[in-house]
C-alpha cells in the first residue's frame, strides 16, 4: 500500500480513495484484494455497470421472411479480433438486407503468420444452431451458385452518414442482381441506426454464438489450469509495428528496439517538437512495459501478482515489466508440445482471448479490437474486474512534471473515477448502462 505524507484534509480524501481502489481489482479472499475491481465496502460502490440490453436477450424475435434476397459472404482481414468484429457486423448487415449468411472467409496472411480459417477457430455447428431465428446461415451454397465466386461489393467508402440506408440503397441492388455477394463491413457504419432485429442478430452472433472449437477450448482450459491462481490477464501492446503506426517518439528505447521500429515505419514518420507533445497528450502513444509497470504499482497491484501476458510475438522492452513484476507467464512458457508450436496467429490469439475472459481480472494498455471484445464478453458474464490503463492521463500528468508519489496519487484517482463510472468497459451496441 502506498504511504502518503499530505495535509490532514487531503489525507482523509486520499484514504477514502484508497478504500475505493483497494477493492478495485480482485475481491477477497484473493491476494489481489488491495486493488479489487468488485467493490465490497458498503461505503464504496461502483455507480454504473454495462449489462446486455433487455431488447436483445429478452425481446421477441422478428420472424425471418419466408423468401430472402440472396447470399452474403463476409471477407475478413487483419488479426483474429478485427476479423471477428467485421464478421459480427456482417451478420447484422445480412439480417438487415434479408440475406442468407455464408460462412466467412478469413484472410490468409503471411504478415500474421496465418493460414487458419473460420472453422479452424470457431465451432461452426454451434454458431448455426445459436443463430437460428436471427439469421439463416449455411455451410454450403446451392449448386447453381457454388461454382462461382461472389460479386465483390466495395464498402470501404461507405461513410455511414445514412446509417442502415447506406447498405440498403447501395448494396441491396447488387445483392438482388447477383444473388451472391461478398463484403467487408465499413468501420464507420452507424449500427445504432439498425432496426432492433438486425442489432439483435449482431449481438447474438458476437456474444452467444461464437464459441471456440472443442480443440481450442480444451487447449485454452489446459492453459488456464496451468496459470497460478489467482491471476490477472494483461494485454500489453508494444510491438514494433504498433509503435511505428502510432507515430510517437521513444528516444529511451534500446538501439535494437529503435532499429526494429525503423524497419517497419515506412512513410509514417514520428511527430516532432510541440506536435509530438500534443499527440502524446491525446493518448495516442502506446504505454511501454516500464510505464505499464509503474501504473500497476500506482494502482497498488503487488509485485508478486501472477500475471498472464496476453500478447503476440515481438514485444519490445519487456524487461521493463518483468524486472518489477516477476511472476509473468505466457503461452509459450506454460504450454508445450507440437500442437502448440504448430499454431498460427488466429489460434494463438484465440487462447489469449479464452484466458482473458476467464481471468480474475483483465487489464489492457490499449483499447483495440481484442480489448473491446474481451471487455464486452466479461460484461456479458458479469465479470466487472476490468481496467483500461489511461495513456492520456499518464501523458498529461508526466508532461505537467508529476513524478514519483505525486504521479502515483494522480493515476490512482483517475483510474478509480473511470472504474466507478464504468467508462469504456463495454460498447453501447449490445450493452446498456445499469445504474447501481
Amino acid at each position: 500500500m502506498i504511504a502518503f505524507t499530505v495535509k490532514p484534509l487531503f489525507s482523509i480524501v486520499v484514504l477514502t480513495l484508497t478504500l475505493v481502489v483497494a477493492t478495485f481489482l480482485i475481491s477477497p479472499p484473493s491476494p489481489f484484494s488491495q486493488f479489487s475491481l468488485s467493490p465490497t465496502s458498503p461505503s464504496v460502490r461502483r455507480l454504473v455497470e454495462w449489462r446486455p440490453c433487455k431488447w436483445w436477450l429478452d425481446g421477441d424475435l422478428t420472424a425471418l421472411p419466408a423468401k430472402n434476397n440472396g447470399y452474403i459472404r463476409v471477407d475478413c482481414y487483419g488479426g483474429l479480433n478485427q476479423m471477428r468484429r467485421d464478421f459480427c457486423d456482417g451478420v447484422g448487415i445480412a439480417r438487415l438486407l434479408n440475406a442468407t449468411l455464408v460462412l466467412p472467409k478469413f484472410e490468409v496472411a503471411a504478415y500474421w503468420n496465418e493460414s487458419s480459417g473460420f472453422a479452424d477457430v470457431f465451432d461452426v455447428d454451434y454458431f448455426i444452431q445459436q443463430m437460428d431465428g436471427y439469421v439463416k446461415v449455411v455451410k454450403d451454397l446451392p449448386p447453381e451458385i457454388a461454382s462461382r465466386e461472389p460479386f465483390r461489393v466495395d464498402t470501404s467508402k461507405r461513410k455511414g452518414r445514412k446509417g442502415q440506408f447506406d447498405y440498403i440503397e447501395s448494396i441491396l441492388p447488387s445483392l438482388l442482381e447477383h444473388h451472391y455477394i461478398s463484403i467487408t463491413p465499413a468501420m464507420s457504419q452507424r449500427r445504432d441506426r439498425y432496426p432492433l432485429y438486425a442489432k439483435a442478430a449482431l449481438c447474438q452472433a458476437c456474444y452467444n454464438a461464437l464459441r471456440l472449437t472443442k480443440v481450442l477450448e480444451e487447449k485454452g482450459a489446459e492453459l488456464l489450469q496451468a496459470i497460478p491462481k489467482p491471476f490477472l490477464s494483461l494485454h500489453l501492446r508494444f510491438e514494433p509495428d504498433m509503435v511505428a503506426y502510432s507515430q510517437c517518439q521513444y528516444p529511451s528505447l534500446s538501439p535494437a528496439s529503435l532499429e526494429s521500429v525503423d524497419a517497419v515505419r515506412g512513410d509514417r514518420k514520428p511527430w516532432a517538437g510541440e506536435m509530438a507533445t500534443i499527440w502524446r497528450n491525446r493518448g495516442k502513444c502506446p504505454l511501454t512495459p516500464s510505464e505499464t509497470a509503474f501504473i500497476l504499482q500506482a494502482l497498488s497491484i503487488p509485485t508478486d501478482t501472477n500475471i498472464y501476458l496476453a500478447a503476440g510475438d515481438g514485444l519490445m522492452e519487456i524487461e521493463g515489466l518483468t524486472s518489477i513484476y516477476t511472476n509473468v507467464f505466457t503461452k509459450s512458457s506454460l504450454l508445450s508440445g507440437e500442437d502448440f508450436t504448430s499454431m498460427h496467429g488466429n489460434t494463438k490469439a484465440a487462447l489469449d482471448y479464452y484466458v482473458s475472459i476467464n481471468s480474475d481480472s483483465y487489464i489492457a494498455t490499449y483499447f483495440g479490437n481484442m480489448d473491446k471484445m474481451v471487455a464486452a464478453m466479461r460484461a456479458f458474464n458479469r465479470m466487472s474486474k476490468t481496467v483500461f490503463l489511461s495513456r492520456r492521463a499518464f501523458a498529461e500528468f508526466t508532461s505537467q512534471g508529476l513524478k514519483g508519489k505525486e504521479l502515483m496519487e494522480a493515476l490512482w484517482k483517475v483510474h478509480g473515477d473511470d472504474f466507478g463510472m464504468g467508462r469504456g468497459y463495454a460498447l453501447p451496441d449490445c450493452f446498456c448502462e445499469f445504474k447501481l
